[in-house]
């Protein structure tokens, strides 16, 4: 049987062979092309590896040549941030007990970076002596800033930044503390038994729970007030200019002020200091409580009036005040005056803060709710990488600015 021929098949067949030759070819050219790729990218890799190593070696040696000064710096402040600024390379770091002003901003001489702390005074004079002490950074270990002068860092070319936030349950379960030993008279108690006097009369509290709770501000630390609040198992309404979502999931009411102040038994106050908050609790505010309320504060001690405090727990409408704040608290807090008389114990005399000590159903602790160390690991790691992110010319994360309005004053 003779075989017919297809020129259509042979067709068929020549071009299936050409392309299987292309692709034999072209197989050695594949195999270089992505030799060349898998070089390049190791060359980029290695690249960038040596690029991060010298920012890195350049970041290492600015750190050592870095002159820090850390005002405030009681002996916990040397315990906590010492090291934590060596292991990082700072190796040019003084600590001085001096707190921050005009008189004592001479002290950072020669100094970079100032770190200060909440009651040291930065006013534009002081700023300016810094700035001539050749300071370009301020790193506040603290969240509070009412103190500094933005303005004239900025005008001085001096950038400033801050810790946030450290420890928002350490300073709620503060405020919680002083509630329960106000409520309980603990610091009577104790007063008592230590003198010898072991009778019960005066002592009688009352449970927490079933009462009611008014958080005002619920910020980080005023969210967390809520929480522990609520596990006591008191009632609680919160009131904020902004609504929190989370205090909202907890089941708490935002409620005005006027509703919430002479409904509750206790009035906790986490508002941050601005003008607009001077004095946010006034006389006319506590006469607005219900009789007997316990008043907290652990934010800010300009937020409340002190001589409306002391009307209120003269006239009894205050029934027990916990405080760790105070409105003249700068140059009386943070220092040991035992061996001088109360009168040269601030820096202007005030006779409220006497009366306040006298009252028993006041409490008061000197600016310590933050004290935890979990809050200082906190301060301390923030401090590090703030001063880090200057140093690196990094956007700085915590930097805080002027406001708009004031930053166009020239």
């Amino acid at each position: 049987m003779q075989l017919q021929h297809h020129p259509q098949a042979t067709t068929s067949r020549c071009v299936r062979h050409t392309a299987i030759a292309r692709l034999q070819a072209a197989k050695p050219h594949s195999h270089s092309s992505r030799r060349v790729q898998l070089l390049r990218t190791a060359a980029a890799g290695h690249e960038a590896a040596s690029q991060k190593e010298a920012a890195g070696a350049d970041l290492a040696a600015k750190k050592a040549a870095t002159h820090t000064i850390v005002f405030s710096a009681a002996q916990y402040v040397q315990g906590f941030l010492a090291q934590p600024l060596k292991e990082a390379g700072f190796k040019n770091v003084e600590f001085t007990e001096a707190v921050l002003d005009k008189k004592t901003a001479k002290l950072a001489d020669g100094c970079q970076v100032a770190c200060i702390f909440v009651n040291d005074e930065c006013d534009a004079e002081t700023v300016e002596c810094l700035a001539k002490c050749g300071v370009k950074l301020i790193a506040l270990r603290c969240a509070g800033f009412d103190r500094v002068d933005l303005e004239a860092c900025r005008q001085h070319g001096i950038k400033v930044v801050r810790v946030p936030t450290y420890s928002p349950t350490s300073v709620a379960e503060h405020a919680v503390a002083l509630l329960m030993a106000l409520n309980r008279r603990l610091a009577q108690a104790h007063v008592r038994v230590s003198a010898g006097n072991y009778s019960l009369t005066p002592l009688v509290g009352s449970e927490l729970r079933g009462k009611r709770a008014a958080v005002l501000g619920t910020g980080a630390i005023g969210t967390e007030a809520v929480r522990i609040l609520k596990g006591i198992g008191m009632e609680v309404v919160a009131y904020d200019i902004r609504k929190n979502p989370a205090v909202e999931a907890m089941g708490v009411e935002y409620v005005s002020m006027e509703d919430a102040l002479p409904w509750a038994d206790v009035i906790s106050v986490h508002v941050p200091l601005l003008e607009s908050t001077h004095h946010f609790i006034d006389g006319d505010r506590i006469a607005m409580m219900k009789p007997g309320a316990i008043l907290l504060n652990v934010s800010r001690g300009g937020l409340v009036d002190s001589q409306a405090l002391c009307d209120g727990l003269e006239n009894g409408q205050l029934g027990g005040l916990g405080m760790d704040v105070y409105e003249a608290e700068g140059g009386l807090f943070f220092t040991d005056w035992t061996d001088m008389p109360l009168e040269a114990r601030m820096k202007n005399w005030d006779r409220r803060f006497k009366m306040l000590t006298a009252y028993p159903q006041v409490l008061i602790t000197p600016h310590s709710a933050f004290l935890t160390h979990e809050a200082l690991a906190n301060i301390a790691a923030t401090t590090v990488a703030n001063m880090e992110e200057f140093l690196a010319g990094q956007p700085l994360t915590n930097e805080l600015q002027p406001k708009p309005e004031k930053a166009a004053v020239r």
